[in-house]
């Protein structure tokens, strides 16, 4: 089986392959996953892989230097330090790129997991995708017991998508979404708010959501690698849009929380509901319960510091999960506070240098 992270042509069909799943040892037989501040990490992102077929303008430089397959985990790699993070406590699974999706074979890995919804030891498997391959790939995923997506979606204008996407076609991720509403998929759409790009388009862009069934939240640009663009010119506080949509709109706050940086309000006109992740504007990090790995095996514990651990040399290093509990452990107890991005003029140089490909949007 392959542990490539190659793009695959159009049409080009894959022979499914499969491994021997590992037994789970119990979440309950395990320690748990406590931080220095007493956040318990119940939520772990993956990053499949770091390459995508689009070339989105503030996330990547449009031409990218990808990482050699060679240094990728494999999928049973991957499957088993997602395992050992599910008996250590983590709930919440969420796989992301780059494009996942682009990952060879990735849904025997989807697959492979499943087998913790059916234990209950996982309570949630999700992916976040750009969309580009849903069509194809949104059946398979509710099989599989993925139950809801996140699809990032910047615009409904086909000229302007072309424009912040590069290589993207809009009316590819708007059928990848209509086949995720028929596989019984729950989407919500991601938008990251960009002041020259779509600001002035935000308020149609809700209305098309909630109009769809779909939640939408919005999202800060985040400094993460080095980009085409200046950021102090894409940049958007959303505490700004928010206050023009309550000049159109009633807003009106919802206590709930999904394990994320969101916080959500309901709009009282289009009966939806409108989230706000505001890295900058308004730090979230107090109840941060996640950690991210990459495709490599490096594991960060905040997404907007340097500091990481390696997990693929004690993965490689034993055929049990010791050395790879005594890491995580290790890297828990170096789980920072939160992190400090600041975009403004004094402040053009991303706050970290790798892209949010690598680390896993």
């Amino acid at each position: 089986m392959s542990g490539g992270g190659e793009i695959r042509p159009p049409g080009c069909y894959l022979l499914a392959m499969s491994f021997e799943p590992r037994a789970l040892t119990p979440a309950s037989d395990a320690a748990p996953m406590i931080d220095p501040f007493g956040r318990a990490v119940t939520y772990l992102r993956v990053s499949v892989t770091d390459r995508c077929d689009f070339r989105c303008t503030y996330c990547m430089s449009e031409h990218m230097n990808f990482l050699p397959k060679r240094e990728l985990l494999t999928l049973e790699e991957l499957d088993r330090v997602c395992s050992a993070f599910i008996a250590r406590g983590v709930r919440k699974l969420r796989l992301t790129g780059g494009e996942p999706l682009v990952r060879r074979d990735l849904m025997t890995l989807v697959r492979s997991l499943g087998r913790h919804l059916d234990t209950g030891a996982l309570e949630e498997l999700t992916l976040t995708t750009n969309g580009s391959q849903l069509a194809r790939y949104a059946a398979e995923l509710a099989n599989a017991g993925v139950r809801r997506i996140n699809v990032s979606l910047d615009t409904l204008d086909p000229a302007r998508f072309a424009k912040i996407t590069r290589w993207g076609r809009l009316q590819q991720v708007l059928e990848g979404i209509e086949a995720a509403q028929a596989a019984g998929l729950k989407v919500k759409i991601n938008t990251v708010a960009l002041k020259d790009e779509n600001a002035d388009e935000i308020p149609s862009l809700i209305e098309w959501a909630h109009g769809q069934g779909h939640d939408i939240t919005l999202i800060e640009t985040m400094p993460m690698g080095e980009i085409d663009e200046d950021r102090t010119d894409q940049y958007l506080p959303l505490s700004h849009v928010r206050a023009r949509l309550e000049e159109r709109w009633t807003l009106v706050d919802l206590p709930e929380r999904t394990g994320g940086p969101a916080r959500y309000v309901r709009i009282g006109e289009t009966g939806g509901k409108l989230g706000f992740i505001t890295p900058l504007s308004h730090n979230f990090c107090e109840s941060c319960n996640r950690v991210r790995l990459t495709c490599t095996g490096t594991l960060f514990m905040c997404l907007g510091q340097d500091d990481a651990a390696d997990l693929r040399a004690p993965l490689r290093a034993s055929a049990n999960d010791a050395l790879l509990n005594d890491a995580i452990d290790e890297a828990i107890g170096r789980k920072p506070k939160g992190h400090d991005f600041i975009i403004d003029r004094d402040h053009k140089a991303p706050a970290v240098r790798r892209h949010m490909s690598m680390t896993g949007g």
